[in-house]
């Protein structure tokens, strides 16, 4: 048993200077004095719950040139985060019990924190036929097809009529491939357009998850929308929360902080691409107003030689998961003053446990011992070339930044610390 002291600490009553008692499978107690065979000292610093991105591409197996599983979350425990979701675009897809099964052992033997599969929504995510998640669910709750949007309505309708059966959450990356033109690479907009770039319109994105909430109300399964990025988008979740649908949708730190006058090039790269001013404000206040639920990064490494091509060409996709806390905590808490420590971790933590099920994000006697020891007053310089992750595809090398992540505490164990 161990015992962190002299830390202040986060929880549901703010910011506390508590003790915190925990083993490698539980939070046993939170108060004063307490005692333990090992002290963990986090004096000087701030004690939060480990966070949860739920949107991660570890690129392995398959890939291993971009990420490896053990780079991927050795990155994630560098950046404070302690449970992630991987996105089942690897090869093989985990689209069968067998692959599930070698995949999880696979993550068992590399990942250094909490690593949750995915399993595809469709097999090999070709969007025809959807995979028996009656026999899947044993190993995992969770179905998506990211990276891809699913065309036909009927096998869309059939997967939501079976998650729905089955009790399972689909999380959904919505495109429309129509309305995307070959070679596009940026949001369709004036400015982009007098740069020469190929756009792709919002309705790429809006329209295929208009279709997908109407759906969700009907049947009422559990539906999660990835990335949103346009101010169509969060007015349908708007319209369809309201309609009682049992949904949820996250937004990334890069559509939160930029837009698409930054563009300089492929590190800017993303999809769904960084749009508007107008559609960044209304993202923003969704997620103040509970539209939008949480923060997840959509973390996707590249080779440095796949992204310097040209726009048209380089692939889509920055890396995120050592980057996020600092520049979120920088902006919106420490510069703009317009979000509290308290919601910041709200959004990065406790609400995508809450959504995914899991017993995380929050120092709360009988969660799991995952800490993240944060000096919130030390500033830095974002250098790319420093990742632990083998992504170094970044928008933000070279940014300032406040808030460093010291020290990050999985099941009870230190696996980072800087």
């Amino acid at each position: 048993m161990k015992v962190i002291k002299n830390g202040k600490v986060l929880t549901e009553n703010g910011l506390q200077k508590v003790d915190i008692q925990f083993d490698e499978n539980r939070i046993i107690a939170i108060g004063e004095n307490l005692d333990g065979d090992e002290i963990v000292d986090a004096h000087g610093l701030t004690v939060l719950p480990g966070l949860v991105d739920v949107h991660v591409h570890l690129r392995q197996p398959g890939r291993e040139q971009k990420e490896t599983i053990h780079t991927g979350t050795l990155a994630a425990a560098h950046g404070g985060f302690t449970s992630i979701f991987a996105m089942p675009n690897v090869i093989p897809f985990p689209d069968d019990v067998k692959t599930m099964q070698e995949y999880k052992a696979l993550i068992q033997k590399e990942s250094v924190v909490r690593t949750f599969p995915y399993a595809t929504i469709t097999t090999e995510e070709a969007g025809k036929e959807v995979v028996p998640m009656h026999d899947l669910k044993a190993y995992t709750h969770w179905f998506s097809d990211d990276g891809v949007g699913i065309d036909n309505d009927d096998v869309m309708k059939e997967a939501m009529e079976t998650a729905k059966k089955e009790d399972v959450l689909i999380a959904m990356h919505t495109e429309d491939m129509d309305y995307r033109k070959p070679g596009a690479s940026v949001h369709d907009s004036p400015i982009n357009r007098d740069r020469g770039y190929i756009g792709i319109p919002s309705a790429c994105e809006a329209e295929p998850l208009k279709r997908d909430l109407d759906l969700a109300v009907s049947i009422g399964n559990k539906y999660h929308a990835c990335h949103i990025s346009c101010i169509e988008s969060v007015q349908y979740l708007q319209e369809a929360k309201a309609a009682g649908g049992n949904i949820s949708a996250e937004v990334t730190t890069h559509h939160l902080l930029l837009e698409d006058k930054d563009v300089q090039g492929p590190m800017w790269k993303m999809n769904p691409p960084l749009r508007s001013h107008a559609d960044r404000m209304a993202l923003i206040e969704g997620l103040e107003n509970g539209t939008l639920d949480f923060i997840a990064n959509d973390h996707a490494p590249h080779t440095l030689a796949e992204k310097n091509q040209s726009m048209e060409k380089a692939p889509f996709g920055i890396v995120s998961l050592e980057t996020s806390f600092p520049l979120l905590y920088s902006e919106f808490v420490v510069k703009e003053k317009r979000w509290t420590l308290t919601q910041l971790i709200n959004w990065m933590a406790t609400k995508p446990a809450k959504r995914f099920g899991i017993p995380a994000g929050e120092i709360k006697v009988g969660k799991y011992p995952d800490f993240v020891f944060a000096d919130l007053d030390a500033t830095y310089t974002i250098d790319a070339s420093t990742f632990v992750s083998k992504g170094k595809n970044t928008p933000f090398d070279g940014w300032q930044v406040q808030g460093k992540i010291c020290q990050t505490i999985v099941g009870g164990k230190t696996v980072w610390k800087g």
